[in-house]
């Protein structure tokens, strides 16, 4: 199973922010559109993805203050990406290894998509679920 076949059925809809917003807002725009992560735009171009893990350390370090901050002070800078190529496999191997949950989709350059752990775990369960019901089937057919 690809990426790109995710995408197909999830949407390409990837919500996205400024640099220069702030923590506050951030927040709410998490909580109001119930997503784990935003990505951060410049432009055309992704310069950061902001995470609810994110805001807890911007919290833990700053308290109260981090609110009025623009979320670049705390997004993380060094973004992962998947590309539509890829298979389910190696993006949970790639989210596993790195503590990831979000990864944003890019095709040459240009954003596509947002795939989540949660995302591709249902996938493959529904990949093996597929396979064992083949296999039941061919069992009982003897």
């Amino acid at each position: 199973m690809l990426v790109s076949q995710i995408l197909k059925t999830k949407g390409d809809l990837v919500f996205t922010a400024s640099p220069a917003e702030t923590v506050g807002a951030i927040c709410a725009l998490l909580y109001s559109r119930k997503v784990g992560a935003m990505v951060v735009m410049d432009g055309d171009r992704v310069v950061g993805i902001v995470s609810e893990r994110d805001m807890v350390r911007a919290f833990a370090e700053e308290g109260a203050a981090a609110l009025t901050k623009p979320i670049s002070s705390c997004m993380t800078h060094d973004v992962i990406f998947a590309e539509p190529s890829e298979t389910i496999d190696s993006l949970l191997s790639r989210m596993t290894d790195r503590r990831i949950r979000h990864l944003p989709v890019c095709q040459n350059e240009r954003l596509v998509g947002i795939v989540s752990i949660g995302d591709l775990v249902k996938w493959k369960i529904d990949e093996v679920e597929t396979e064992a019901d083949g296999l039941k089937a061919y069992i009982a057919a003897g």
